[in-house]
């Protein structure tokens, strides 16, 4: 099928089909659903997608770079929240989303071979080499939950006042006998003798930093245990771990509400009661947070609105490219605040 047999049906040229399908508004809307109704009579769908990008420069979609595994996309309610905030945003826009892991195999590499019009990196590993190859690239990048760099937009969230908020809570409760459980990358996993040396992304990064700022002026020490995962699974088996200590801590902060879930469950595998015997924070006030029992008092982002933000920031670096627009580059921070629920109560005696 050709544009040509459609234009003899409609008795038109090659080109007003063309603009039929590729410059809508340069035809009059009866005419061009005349065109349409022949085309969808005689079998044709339109243009090749691939030809048209070609032909446009353009391929009508933008890359959401995630970590090595895209399960927790479809899994974790919070990156959810995310994704539909983005999908959202651009849907007026007409760019679809696409979904990059940055691991990578010796013929594919996402990150450096799929056709993107540009890209949002979002908690990506910090030594992945996906990020590298998207500047190389020179596409359109905006960075979320990344450390800010001067040449690209960032929207990130203020990690660390939320955690200290969340530390603080829990000095005024009275907690001294304080754990954290926080996320590391590269199989990190267990107990940690030096904070300092996890590799981290930048949330986790300034979470620790936020919780640290609050309990090291306290002469607190606490004991952290990481882990590379949020998966509820691996966080219970740890947590069974570190409240089964002769010095068993009387309270928890937690990278996540899902890390929070882990360690909730075990603390009712080992019977101890929330928040008689031991509190729990999370960080994120994801959906969540509200269904737990007891309900969990965590550190609120809004997520949503930073997939808002970031596929606003995007669509505009997007056109800046195009057009050759200059400006200041955005860097974004949006508040994270503590909710205080049912799983912080006082320490225990």
């Amino acid at each position: 099928m050709t544009l040509q047999t459609i234009a003899d049906r409609v008795g038109v040229s090659r080109m007003t089909v063309s603009n039929a399908f590729s410059r809508p508004d340069q035809l009059s809307p009866a005419l061009r659903d005349r065109i349409l109704a022949a085309a969808q009579d005689l079998g044709y769908v339109g243009p090749d997608p691939t030809a048209r990008a070609l032909a446009k420069g353009t391929t009508g979609a933008v890359g959401i770079l995630l970590t090595d595994s895209l399960r927790y996309a479809f899994t974790d309610p919070v990156a959810g929240g995310f994704l539909g905030a983005i999908a959202e945003e651009l849907a007026p826009t007409g760019l679809a989303i696409t979904l990059l892991t940055s691991s990578a195999s010796a013929d594919l590499v996402p990150a450096r071979d799929v056709a993107i019009d540009g890209a949002l990196v979002y908690s990506c590993d910090p030594t992945s080499s996906a990020v590298s190859w998207l500047r190389r690239r020179g596409l359109p990048i905006v960075y979320v939950d990344q450390d800010p760099a001067d040449d690209v937009p960032t929207v990130n969230i203020a990690d660390r006042d939320g955690a200290r908020a969340a530390a603080q809570h829990l000095l005024d409760l009275g907690h001294r006998r304080i754990a954290i459980v926080m996320k590391g990358h590269h199989g990190q996993h267990g107990f940690v003798t030096d904070p300092d040396d996890i590799v981290e992304g930048h949330a986790s990064r300034q979470r620790r930093l936020g919780w640290f700022d609050v309990l090291r002026p306290a002469g607190i020490k606490p004991v952290v245990l990481c882990h590379p995962f949020d998966q509820t699974d691996h966080v219970r088996r740890d947590a069974r771990t570190l409240l089964s200590r002769s010095e068993r801590p009387t309270a928890v902060l937690c990278f996540s509400d899902a890390t929070a879930v882990g360690v909730l469950l075990a603390a009712d595998d080992l019977g101890l009661r929330v928040p008689h015997e031991l509190s729990v924070v999370g960080f994120d006030d994801g959906p969540l947070a509200t269904r737990l029992t007891p309900a969990l008092t965590t550190v609120r982002q809004d997520v949503e609105e930073k997939g808002r933000v970031a596929a606003a920031a995007l669509t505009e670096a997007i056109r800046r490219s195009r057009t050759g627009g200059t400006g200041p580059v955005s860097h974004v921070r949006l508040p994270a605040t503590l909710v205080i629920r049912d799983s912080t109560g006082p320490a225990p005696a």
